[in-house]
């Protein structure tokens, strides 16, 4: 058991090796199966992993290596297998299984050469993020931190004749690596206290840190956590990385990158809870986010948009539990987000595969051309919504009970942001689904439900969609908190809610019911009369994302643009190789000038002779006799 967890990420990485090395000898056919197979491979053994871990085999640190070992610093390369690492595998092996699945069929009009580039770059994706949550300290977890940071650039960038896309994923990186430069100084800051990493070594000594240095290592990490988890104000990457294949954005935004920073925290749990003014900022920082994205999402046409918009919302939903103390609750958020925001990319996907259209003004009507795709996505847009009894209901309403607990105005802005939530999804499902079809004759002459390849997926993830929630029933509703009981090893730090039943109905109710009103609202203003003009006043702000790209472009890029072209045009230009240049330009000057003394006259050189007795003399002057001079010249 102690080696099968070196094999976890082990196959992905092969499948990424031999995809990447072999692709132009392999066909289509067998670059599928390395693909998928890899990844299902790391499921099943994931699966093993799992079922011992919850029997009460739980592994502790499995060393393979030491990576770095220095007189001050030693670190292994070594894996920890328990009841946080272990849920967070099943979740990236098993979606990313059915997004691998999937692709085979969405991508397969790319020739062998590009098909086995984007499998290999899948399969690299899978094994960084294996490699981040199956690391015993926080060094290989930034290895694998950095490692999907690479690989959201190779898959969003995957179309590269595209400059566009190129430029989302240029955007993506570099966003991404200003919150990995604070989470690398915060790894630094606790070598610099501990001399090392290890998760068990770091939680085993919180004494060792103030106050001040465990709120600032924190914050640190939490900037490095808004990177990836795309919170404010290091969010706006991720609705461009739409510009990747529909699969690449079911995997980054359901079952790989923007989980990272849910889990990085989760994981540090020991050192948030010491620090009440992180806590309260995480929490701050996730409802804010919550909403600013939700309110966009209301107004975007793109179908893509809206579920990005949707993502980094269900994200600040994490971030609000994490804030709160209820790290159950937000790694359940984790999961069940997973299943639904995977079905609900794909199933765009569907869309797009049958219209090769994004834009939902010209969509309509599919619900009787794409039958399977939209009764999925319909139990997606449920599921998303809180209501019961779909799976999403149970994770955010276990958020809001724990944030009504912390602060009655966290839970009144997280129903707020549920509101809105069900609106802007059925405004969407509305849209794309019910009414008459908006798109050219082509277009309808050729719609069709999409192949078994793309629709199984879809089945898989509406079913977990649907009963996903009850592997964590909470009391109240006859359930025994199962994933509380099995996380409790790891989330030590957890903060229990206590409200009674009748209160904790209450909260349900309201949740569910301003969802449910928002749905008819939706349904009732978009079934029949979709959006088709350009949107004005407020609508128009919200079309246009706040103007918050804008903003960035006036007060970032553009004094940073402005600061590179003055760097250089003046000072690499005019100082550098000005000065570089201006060495070579005067040694040739002035060898020019030399040479003309050597003309081949011998008065010339009398002449010169002459002229250096005498400044040898004068140099001289005052430190010899002119006898002593000549003396020592001849």
């Amino acid at each position: 058991m102690e080696l099968m967890v070196y094999l976890v990420p082990l196959f992905p990485l092969l499948g990424f090796l031999l995809n990447g090395i072999f692709r132009k000898s392999l066909s289509k056919s067998m670059i599928g199966i390395i693909g998928c197979g890899s990844v299902l491979a790391s499921f099943i053994v994931s699966c093993i992993l799992f079922i011992d871990i919850k029997s009460g085999g739980a592994l502790q640190v499995q060393p393979l290596f030491q990576f770095i070992n220095l007189p001050s610093v030693k670190v292994d390369f070594a894996f920890q297998a328990d009841q946080l690492s272990s849920l967070f595998l099943l979740i990236i092996t098993g979606v990313g299984f059915l997004i691998h699945v999937y692709s085979t069929s969405y991508m397969h009009e790319e020739n062998e050469n590009h098909f086995a580039r984007y499998f290999s770059y899948l399969n690299l994706f899978v094994f960084s993020m294996l490699l981040l949550v199956l690391g015993a300290n926080y060094v290989i977890m930034f290895m694998g931190w950095e490692g999907v940071g690479l690989c959201s650039y190779l898959l969003i960038g995957y179309w590269y004749k595209n400059d566009n896309y190129n430029y989302a994923a240029n955007k993506a990186f570099i966003m991404n690596r200003i919150g990995d430069a604070a989470f690398l100084l915060g790894v630094f800051w606790v070598f610099s206290k501990l001399g090392t990493s290890n998760y068990a070594d770091v939680f085993a000594n919180t004494s060792k840190f103030s106050t001040a240095e465990i709120t600032g290592i924190t914050i640190l990490f939490l900037i490095g956590a808004t990177g990836k988890s795309a919170q404010i104000p290091l969010y706006t990457w991720l609705p461009d990385a739409m510009a990747g294949p529909t699969p690449v954005s079911a995997l980054i935004h359901a079952a790989t990158m923007v989980t990272a920073g849910i889990y990085m925290v989760a994981r540090s749990n020991a050192l948030y809870s010491l620090s009440p003014v992180s806590e309260n900022l995480v929490a701050i920082i996730g409802i804010a986010t919550a909403l600013l994205a939700a309110t966009i999402a209301i107004k975007q046409n793109d179908i893509k948009k809206v579920l990005a918009y949707s993502t980094v919302s269900q994200l600040g939903y994490m971030f609000l539990g994490l804030g709160v103390g209820a790290y159950t609750g937000a790694v359940f958020h984790v999961m069940t987000h997973a299943f639904f925001k995977a079905l609900l990319f794909l199933g765009a996907g569907s869309v797009i595969h049958a219209l090769n259209q994004q834009d939902m003004r010209y969509m309509g009507g599919l619900k009787k051309y794409m039958p399977v795709t939209h009764i999925t996505f319909l139990a997606a847009c449920l599921a998303i919504s809180g209501i019961p009894p779909f799976s999403g209901f149970f994770s955010k309403d276990e958020i809001l009970a724990a944030a009504y607990s912390a602060n009655p105005v966290y839970w009144a802005l997280g129903v707020l942001g549920a509101g809105l939530t069900a609106f802007y999804m059925f405004r969407l499902y509305a849209t794309t689904f019910l009414g008459e079809f908006r798109g050219t004759e082509e277009q309808k002459h050729h719609l069709h439900e999409s192949p078994i390849a793309i629709t199984l997926p879809l089945l898989i993830l509406a079913i977990l969609s649907v009963i996903g929630g009850f592997i964590n029933v909470p009391a109240v509703l006859g359930g025994s908190s199962e994933m509380h009981h099995f996380l409790s090893p790891v989330l030590l730090k957890e903060k229990s809610v206590e409200l009674n039943h009748s209160t904790e109905f209450i909260l349900m109710g309201v949740s569910a019911g301003v969802s449910v009103i928002a749905i008819l609202i939706a349904l009732f203003r978009y079934s029949k009369k979709p959006e088709l003009g350009e949107p004005q006043g407020l609508g128009k702000v919200l079309a246009n994302k706040w103007y918050i790209d804008e903003l960035y472009d006036a007060v970032v890029v553009s004094p940073l643009s402005a600061l590179g072209s003055f760097f250089k045009n003046v000072i690499e230009k005019s100082g550098v190789d000005g000065l570089v240049n201006g060495v070579g330009t005067f040694i040739q000057y002035s060898s020019r000038r030399l040479r003309l003394v050597q003309n081949g006259k011998v008065g010339t050189y009398i002449l010169l002779m002459v002229f250096s007795i005498v400044v040898l003399w004068l140099a001289f002057w005052n430190q010899t006799t002119i006898t002593e001079f000549f003396q020592k010249i001849f």
